[in-house]
């Protein structure tokens, strides 16, 4: 692992989101502005709680997501008003792998990550601890730069980390980008175990990314759950009457909300089984899985099993799907507090 000055390049800047430093600073700035005391809880567990300070206090753990900044830099202006890195010395960043097939997780080599608004440095020792312990890959410099999971997180990333500690990417705390794969339970659980003692610290923070539903013939996922008892099924593609009750959008809704219920309960096995149940595209599930398992441990580590729970403040989608022949994409900021 012994390159130095290897630079991932902002790939998708110019495309995914503005190349331009002042046009997206200015962006990140008006979508962050836009979060107002008090914020209210969506969350099925967490409905009509108030969050009253931003960054939230120990709230160290973020889920956002990472789609095109037109489509989810609002929504993701949530989690990360929320986060408070006010005493992090690393950063945790795990992300799905959308290109490259893993059955565990792989690593960066690379010692900086570029943004439009300037380079954020990898905790070159961290990642080093964490290679040597078998469980991950490292990923190569294509593998890394082909995928946005990552990437779409970072110029939030500096933005927060420049409010918090000046516009000096010297004094940032480093990076630890991790592409989560295709885990298996016992890969989350152990991925979870390793992680458990830096989320343990107070001055390490963690950003999980993942979109939730992938809704449309397009994502091979048309499920639909009708509101009159009727069993759950997948909407030919054929289907010429589109149903109404629920409208599918609304049905969507509801799959999410039992998946984000099952976040906010705490329990790993309760997520994974909801995820069984309804079959939901949430992309980020292994990567939430992992953190989820890792909250566990701490708990059980600790003896504190009121820590770590997810609170939603956001939910939106890409557009409301009304017939089959539509898609959507579903957007879901929550925090937790360490």
């Amino acid at each position: 692992m012994s390159k130095k000055g290897l630079v991932r390049d902002a790939s998708h800047a110019g495309s995914w989101y503005t190349a331009s430093k002042a046009q997206l600073s200015s962006q990140l700035d008006g979508w962050l502005a836009a979060v107002k005391i008090p914020v209210q809880c969506i969350g099925p567990l967490s409905e009509g709680q108030t969050v009253t300070e931003l960054p939230t206090p120990g709230a160290r753990v973020i889920i956002a997501p990472h789609a095109g900044y037109s489509y989810s830099g609002p929504a993701a202006a949530y989690a990360y008003k929320a986060w408070d890195v006010s005493k992090a010395k690393r950063i945790f960043l795990l992300g799905p792998s959308h290109h490259h097939y893993l059955t565990k997780a792989a690593l960066t080599r690379c010692t900086h990550y570029a943004t439009p608004l300037g380079n954020l440095a990898i905790d070159r020792e961290t990642t080093t601890l964490l290679h040597k312990t078998g469980h991950f890959d490292l990923m190569s410099q294509s593998v890394d730069e082909d995928e946005h999971s990552l990437e779409m997180h970072l110029p939030y990333i500096y933005k927060i980390l420049s409010k918090t500690f000046g516009d000096n990417p010297a004094a940032f705390p480093p990076l630890i980008p991790i592409l989560v794969g295709n885990t298996s339970v016992t890969t989350e659980m152990t991925l979870g175990l390793l992680l458990a003692g830096h989320l343990a610290d107070p001055t390490t923070a963690f950003v999980i990314s993942s979109d939730f539903a992938h809704w449309g013939t397009r994502f091979r996922y048309t499920h639909y759950q009708p509101s009159d008892g009727q069993p759950a099924q997948q909407l030919p593609a054929s289907l010429s009457t589109a149903p109404s009750k629920p409208a599918i959008h609304e049905s969507i809704k509801q799959v999410d909300f039992e998946c984000m219920g099952a976040c906010e309960s705490g329990s790993h096995v309760a997520w994974l089984e909801e995820l069984e149940s309804n079959s939901n595209t949430v992309c980020g599930r292994h990567p939430i899985g992992v953190v989820m398992a890792a909250i566990e441990e701490v708990r059980t580590q600790e003896g504190t099993p009121d820590i770590g729970a997810f609170k939603f403040v956001r939910y939106e989608r890409s557009g409301e799907v009304k017939r089959v022949s539509e898609s959507s994409v579903s957007y879901a900021s929550a925090f937790a507090v360490m």
